[in-house]
C-alpha cells in the first residue's frame, strides 16, 4: 500500500500537479499513484473527488479493482507527459487537436449533470450545482480528464517550464511577472541552487 509523504502541488496548475504525482523530490523517485490507495489519497489531496465518494468507492471496490484504475491513471499521466513535453514552450494551435483524441475519448465517458440545490451564499436561495454519477471505480479517471482538458484549453503552453534543478523532474506553469521563475519551489530546488552557488564561491576564494 502507499506510504508516502503528502503529494507535491507546486505546478501552479492542477494538470501539471497530476504529472508531478511522480517525482524525485530528494534523490529517489516517488510515485504517489503507485496503487489504488495511492490514487484515492492523491485525488483527496487534489480535492478532485468528494471525500465521501472516495470512501464509498474504496469500500465497494473488488480486490485489485482500484489498482487497475491506478494503472490506467499512470498510463494517462505518461501519455499526457509526452504531449506536454512536445508542446511546452509555445502556444497550442488548432492543428494540435488531433493529438488530444485520447483525452476526448475519456471525456466522452463522463456522466456529469447539473442540479438545483440550496444555496450556501446569503444572496440567493437556490443555486445550480455540477454533479457526477460515480458508477464504478474507473469513474475516478473522469475528474482527472476534465482537469487535463481545462488545463489544455486555458493555459498558455508558452509558460510551461521544467524545474532547472539538476535531478528535479517537476513541471510548473510560470505565472510570475516577467516569467522569470526557474525552480519548482524555493524551498526545494531554489535553496539547493543557492547553497551550491555559495559553496562554489567559497571554493573560488
Amino acid at each position: 500500500m502507499s506510504q508516502h509523504a503528502p503529494a507535491i502541488f507546486v505546478g501552479d496548475a492542477l494538470g501539471l500537479d497530476f504529472l508531478n504525482s511522480i517525482a524525485t523530490p530528494v534523490d529517489a523517485p516517488v510515485d504517489w499513484i503507485d496503487d489504488g490507495e495511492g490514487l484515492l489519497n492523491w485525488l483527496e489531496q487534489a480535492e478532485l473527488v468528494p471525500v465521501d465518494v472516495l470512501r464509498t468507492i474504496g469500500a465497494q471496490a473488488l480486490p485489485g479493482e482500484l489498482d487497475k484504475v491506478a494503472d490506467q491513471a499512470r498510463s494517462l499521466r505518461e501519455w499526457f507527459r509526452g504531449f506536454v513535453a512536445r508542446h511546452k514552450g509555445k502556444p497550442l494551435a488548432a492543428k494540435d487537436l488531433g493529438a488530444l483524441e485520447p483525452l476526448n475519448l475519456l471525456l466522452e465517458r463522463d456522466e456529469s449533470f447539473s442540479r438545483i440545490v440550496k444555496s450556501e451564499s446569503g444572496h440567493a436561495r437556490l443555486a445550480l450545482q455540477s454533479a457526477r454519477r460515480w458508477r464504478s471505480p474507473d469513474s475516478l479517471l473522469l475528474p482527472i480528464g476534465e482537469t487535463l482538458a481545462r488545463f489544455v484549453c486555458t493555459e498558455d503552453f508558452a509558460n510551461i517550464k521544467a524545474c532547472e534543478g539538476p535531478a528535479c523532474t517537476l513541471l510548473f506553469a510560470d505565472h510570475t511577472r516577467g516569467h522569470k521563475r526557474r525552480w519548482c519551489s524555493m524551498a526545494l530546488c531554489g535553496n539547493r541552487a543557492k547553497q551550491a552557488a555559495h559553496r562554489r564561491r567559497l571554493r573560488s576564494h
